[in-house]
């Protein structure tokens, strides 16, 4: 194997070209990214980028010189547009074609839309510094969508000054990831700050007045921000012959077919820990996977292992830091099995099925929650994990 390209110059992509410079891979490698900077940190595009807190010279995952000791065939700028499996051929936007014979992909993800046009969405450097140059003191922002990126975004414009109204379409932000009752408990950090938000409501479209809800009514604003989820970047893989299906389609080992491996936001992989086939979207999971995908394509096919992690995410929102681990979404029942709610200072279990497989907590250290991890990635039957006698929150 002497030419490896990684497509996505992406938390991601830089592991996995990392990883296989420290596992011994002496070849040419490729780094292809369709942004012009180089690889960057993403989760603080929606706090501290956006606050401006930080300048952007504090986003880069490496310094240059990190990057010239890596020995890459650096592509900035340069869109893959097609992948010819058989051939070992990756397309760019300039026409040029890349032969390879091991290929990691890494292309992460794209913000969802809605008809019309003028509003922001959150995604690159790009995105983050044009919606901070429109939050000033005083000016009114709309969020669709009150999950984790819009929940940020809202907390951080409400300190820099903003009348913020956050329009949400379920009947409770989060309870699909985070249960009914712990949705509920975050939901109140916005209304507690004077943040208007109002749930189960639905944006057809962006005007120049403002969001168009389903009924007619248009909620006025300077600014919209749009943060209504992501689409995975497969769209140019549509005549590669690999299995497209809410992300590159994987097996256990991160691979998509011969030689062809996938890491990060756009891979959909089975998770042996878990029995089911999951897409992450975590900053944590991206690097994780990145060095997975590197390593198993560098090894004999007997020696590859399972990609089985504990996910884990956190999000900061005004004063809350909140972490998880595990795998939350379709869950049975939720149990507050440490600190109270309403004090939103607590740690809560997650069962699906008869084990542990998850675990929240919010205001608390990352002690309180480590532990959790480790009763997850031992697949910890429920009864075990969570006292006879807790009171469930949520339950099937």
């Amino acid at each position: 194997m002497r030419r490896i390209v990684v497509v996505g110059a992406s938390a991601a992509g830089l592991a996995a070209a990392e990883t296989l410079r420290r596992e011994g891979y002496d070849g040419t490698l490729t780094l292809v990214g369709d942004e012009p900077h180089p690889p960057y940190d993403r989760p603080p595009l929606s706090k501290q980028i956006l606050s401006g807190e930080w300048s952007t010279q504090q986003l880069p995952l490496r310094p240059y010189t990190d990057l010239d000791a890596l020995d890459l065939d650096l592509r900035l700028g340069a869109a893959a547009t097609g992948l010819d499996v058989p051939d070992r051929t990756v397309r760019l936007a300039d026409g040029s074609r890349m032969p390879y014979d091991g290929l990691i992909l890494a292309t992460g993800v794209r913000p969802r839309r809605l008809p019309g046009k003028g509003a922001h969405v959150l995604r690159t450097l790009d995105d983050a510094l044009a919606l901070r140059d429109r939050l000033m003191p005083g000016s009114r922002l709309v969020v669709v969508g009150a999950g984790f990126l819009g929940a940020e975004a809202a907390a951080v414009a409400w300190k820099l000054g903003c009348e913020v109204t956050l329009l949400e379409p379920a009947p409770v932000p989060l309870a699909h990831a985070v249960g009914t009752e712990v949705g509920r408990v975050l939901s109140q950090a916005h209304l507690d700050r004077g943040v208007e938000l109002r749930c189960g409501v639905t944006v057809t479209e962006v005007t120049e007045e403002g969001a168009r809800l389903a009924d007619g009514e248009v909620v006025e604003a300077d600014e919209i921000l749009l943060a209504i989820g992501s689409l995975p970047n497969t769209e140019w893989l549509a005549d590669s012959g690999l299995a497209v299906g809410d992300g590159v389609v994987c097996d256990q080992y991160c691979e998509a077919a011969d030689g062809v491996y996938a890491a990060g936001d756009v891979a959909r992989w089975d998770n042996p820990l878990f029995g089911v086939p999951m897409r992450i979207e975590h900053r944590t999971n991206a690097a994780e996977q990145g060095m997975a995908a590197a390593r198993n394509l560098l090894a004999a096919p007997e020696a590859r292992k399972p990609f089985a992690p504990v996910p884990y995410f956190w999000s900061d929102q005004y004063n809350m830091k909140i972490q998880a681990y595990g795998y939350l979404r379709g869950h049975d029942e939720v149990a507050v099995v440490e600190g109270d709610l309403a004090e939103r200072r607590f740690v809560a279990a997650y069962r699906t099925g008869e084990r542990l497989t998850g675990a929240l907590s919010v205001g608390m250290s990352p002690k309180a929650i480590r532990a959790w991890r480790q009763a997850i990635a031992g697949g910890t039957p429920w009864e075990e994990a969570v006292p006879a006698g807790t009171p469930a929150t949520e339950a099937a």
